[in-house]
């Protein structure tokens, strides 16, 4: 993967999703099909990190004085 660009996470999903089906392609010579795999697991480790970034993002709230706080959900008991 390249680090020219950043990728966007659906970017990133599109590219893995078209090496993966390259890969389910019975006639991809293996020295092609390592490096494919090695560019998938580029590719799938990004946007693990990415979802990881974005949920981290998602348990915090900013307050009116700029400050990152935790975010919880009071779930209602019935």
């Amino acid at each position: 993967m390249s680090d020219k660009k950043e990728l966007t996470f659906e970017e990133a999903m599109d590219k893995l999703e078209a090496v993966v089906n390259k890969l389910e392609e019975a006639d991809v010579p293996l020295e092609e099909a390592i490096t494919m795999f090695q560019e998938g697991m580029h590719l799938s480790k990004y946007c693990h990190d990415r979802l990881q970034q974005v949920d981290k993002k998602m348990t915090e709230v900013l307050t009116e004085d700029g400050e990152l706080k935790p975010f919880f959900v009071e779930e209602k008991s019935e």
